[in-house]
Order: C-alpha cells, then structure tokens, then sequence
C-alpha cells in the first residue's frame, strides 16, 4: 500500500495479515512509507489515445446515364460491336489512428516522477473508400436530407434548464457536499522528505485526525501546512501520535468554525454497503470516490516482513484509494465517518518493476471505533493508549496463534494462560493465524474482557490491559 507519504520514502509493504513473509502477495501504504522500509510498488498508468481518420471523396464525378455519356457509348459501339467496356473504381485505402500515449503517473515522492509501465494502449482503424460512378451519387444522396430540410446541429441548440432541487438523500453527491468542507489537504516536510496526506476535521477550533505516517516525518522539527477546501491555509503541530495504529491527531492554529464531520460507528458495518472516499491523491485535493465496503476485520500489517507493530484489524473497500489519500475519511451514504483510509494492496508482480503502487480496487481503512478512542485519549492526555496482553505470539503451525514468553503481571499471567497455549477464537471471532489476534486485540479498549477459545476448546476470559504509547 503506498502513499505519496511526507516521509520521502519508497512505498513501503505492507501485507494482508498472517501471510508469511517469503510467499505473501505485499500491500503498500497509501503513503510513501519510511526510508528504512523495503520498496513495495505497483503501477497502472492510463493512455489517451489520439486516433486519425481520413476519407476523401472525388471533385467530378461521371454519370454513365447522362445524355453525354449515352452518345459516347453510342459512338464506341458503333466502331467495336463486339467489344464491351466496364470501367470501374475502387480503390480503397485505410490509415490507422495512431495512439499518442499520455500517461498520468504515480510518483514516488512529491517532488520526484516516474514514468508508467503497462500502459493501455488504443488505437482505432478507420477505413475510407474513394468510389467513382453511381456509388458516389448514392452516397450523396444517403448522407443528405431526403425530406428536403435543412440541415439539424446541436450547437444550435438551447442549453437546458439548470439543475435545480435538493440533491438525493443517501447518493455520493450528498455524501460529497456534506463532507468535503471537512476534509483537510495536510503539506508536510522534514528532515528526511516531504509529501502530502489527508485528515479531516474533529472540532471547530481545528482539531484534525489523520494517519501518523502522513505525519511522522515531520515529529522533530518539520513542519505541516493544513489546506481547506475554500483555499485556506493554516500552520498545524503534532498533538500526538501512535504508530501501533497508525493514528494522528493534529491541531491547526488560528482557524475558529471549522465544520468538523459527524462519526458513524463501524461495529455494525455490514459487506456491500456503499461507501465514499474523500481525500487529495496525488495533490488532487477534495477528490471523490466510491465502492463498497469489501470485507470486515481484515488483518493487515502496514509494515511488512512479519512486524506486528503495526497491524490493524481493517475495513477493506473497492472504492479508489491511491497516494495521498492516506488520513481521509471513508464515509456511509449517511455521510457519517466510519474509517480512514490508509493503506492499498500492490500486487507483488508491480512491486519488482520499482513502482510506486496505485489503486488495484483494495484499499484498507481503520475502522472509526478504534480511532475515535485513540484520538480522545490523545486530545485528552496527548498521547495513546494500546491495548495489550503481554504475551508473545506467533502463528500456530496447525492454525491459531500460539502464545510465547507470558510477561510477569500481565493480562494473559493474570488469567491463567500459559507459554504454548493456542488461542483459536476471541469471543466469537475466529483466530486463524496470529496477526489476527494481535488485531483483534487492538480493536478493544482497556479493561476490555474477553473470552479466549484454547485448543481443546478449553475457554479463559481476560481482562485487557492498557500501557501508554511512546512514539519512535
């Protein structure tokens, strides 16, 4: 998944969870990710094709049934009776359009362009016939107005009526007006880079959520530039961060009635619901896009080659999520926020071409339920909160996650739970690898309690456990 990410970085990986590291397909940030990270890109440009045509028609034509023609016939006969003469023209040629290629690129920094691989290409055959004699007159006669009339051009015509009325409750075009006001272009730089991201409103005085890899580049003394939809500017600081969830909030200073969006809920998403996407890809600020939502509580990890620092439990969507989209909201037709978009698939076979990764139709957002709790706590006490067992995990080779070193004092010690016990399902949600646990885990608050599902079918509830987050 990769984003034009402020980080100055190569896309970074990041990968559907639970997959194993030397066979998985990657998904890269919709940020360019941090230097440190492997390259993880992938790339569909587009081509405009410019297609040429010709046709040409002769200046005189001969008319074998005009008085003329039938005396000169006539004389011919008379001097070769046996003789017949046909003459006859065809002589049809073609010439192919050919495509000019102008193709729009993702760039791997904002500052830098790459050139496209697997352009589509199109290019349209157009014949013309030059034919002489009677087809001609036919010609003629078929592209002309037999009714005698004249001639009918729709530059003639009156434009019609402005639209006018309410616009549809619950279409994009609603969901479009009622949010963009709230959705925030965020320009930042420092020492290691500069790119751009997404946010959008949380309070009138300027609150912002966003990603934090849109903004970790500029943690130590770089600097963010807020963009509002009507064109103003304003300077914002790092109110605080968390890379375990990839959650920013950000405060804009010297701005007052701002709009800030209404949160939904994303504990009652359901699969094929629509959905919209806000945000300023590739610096195209207050761009709209649409889908659905895919799947729920999808386990992926934005960092690559096995890291479970940070994965998410995600809401996938088809709606097109590219660079520079990371931060933005992903909303219900209600217009109501309930993720944010971070993170796209990038087909591995994309990735070894160099790349930066664009949208393949997987997009991954942080569900809302979770942000809002990281984003109080930061506003509150201006730093998150991580949910936590304190057990090492790792995948099971037989399924489920298989717990390691127990710290002393944890959660897991606390109940009971052992090094080698398997975890197969939390509450009812099935555990199949052990990314999926860490995920799962992260989507509860603190002092959450809940029942794990051990092999043999054997259940122990735990108390989560909540510890401060230090930012790298």
């Amino acid at each position: 998944m990769t984003e034009n990410d402020p980080s100055g970085q190569n896309a970074e990986q990041a990968r559907p969870a639970g997959a194993q590291p030397d066979a998985e397909q990657s998904a890269a940030w919709a940020a360019q990710p941090a230097p440190q990270q492997p390259d993880a890109t992938g790339l569909g440009g587009h081509a405009t094709p410019h297609t040429g045509a010709q046709q040409a028609y002769p200046q005189e034509q001969y008319n074998p049934w005009s008085p003329q023609a039938q005396q000169t016939q006539a004389q011919a006969h008379a001097q070769q009776p046996h003789t017949q003469q046909t003459q006859a023209q065809h002589a049809p040629y073609g010439q192919h359009g050919q495509p000019g290629p102008s193709a729009y690129t993702i760039p791997q920094q904002r500052q830098t362009s790459k050139s496209t691989s697997g352009k589509l290409l199109a290019g349209v055959a157009a014949i013309a016939l030059v034919v002489g004699g009677v087809a001609g007159g036919t010609v003629g006669f078929l592209t002309g107005d037999a009714g005698g009339g004249g001639s009918v051009n729709a530059l003639d015509a009156p434009k019609p009526a402005q639209q006018t009325g309410n616009v549809p409750a619950g279409s994009v075009e609603s969901v479009a007006q009622k949010l963009s006001p709230s959705v925030v272009e965020l320009q930042v730089s420092g020492r290691s880079g500069a790119g751009e991201g997404s946010g959008f409103v949380l309070s009138t005085d300027g609150y912002v959520l966003t990603n934090n890899h849109v903004v970790e580049v500029a943690a130590n003394g770089g600097q963010i530039q807020a963009v509002f939809q009507d064109g103003k500017k304003g300077a914002a600081t790092i109110v605080g961060r968390d890379p375990t969830t990839d959650i920013a909030v950000v405060k804009v200073s010297g701005v007052s009635g701002l709009t800030p969006v209404e949160l939904g809920r994303s504990d009652d998403l359901r699969v094929g619901q629509p959905v919209v996407a806000i945000g300023s890809p590739f610096e195209l600020a207050g761009t709209v896009t649409s889908g659905i939502v895919s799947a729920l509580k999808r386990p992926v990890s934005a960092g690559g080659g096995g890291d479970q620092t940070t994965v998410m439990s995600a809401v996938q969507t088809d709606a097109a999520i590219n660079p520079g989209n990371s931060g933005g909201p992903l909303a219900n037709m209600a217009g109501q926020v309930i993720g944010i978009n971070s993170a796209i698939y990038s087909p591995k076979s994309a990735q070894s071409q160099g790349e930066t990764g664009g949208n393949v139709g997987i997009g991954f957002a942080i569900p809302i339920d979770q942000a809002r709790r990281t984003a109080d706590d930061i506003i509150n006490t201006g730093q998150a909160t991580q949910t936590f067992i304190g057990a090492r995990v790792q995948t099971a080779p037989t399924g489920g996650a298989q717990l390691g070193e127990i710290s002393p004092g944890s959660p897991a010690e606390k109940a009971g739970l052992k090094s080698g016990d398997v975890v197969t399902k939390l509450d009812d949600r099935i555990i199949p690898n052990a990314d999926a646990l860490v995920a799962e885990i992260r989507t509860r608050a603190p002092n959450d309690k809940v029942k794990f599902t051990l092999g043999g079918d054997k259940v122990v509830e735990v108390t989560l456990g909540g510890q401060p987050v230090t930012p790298n």
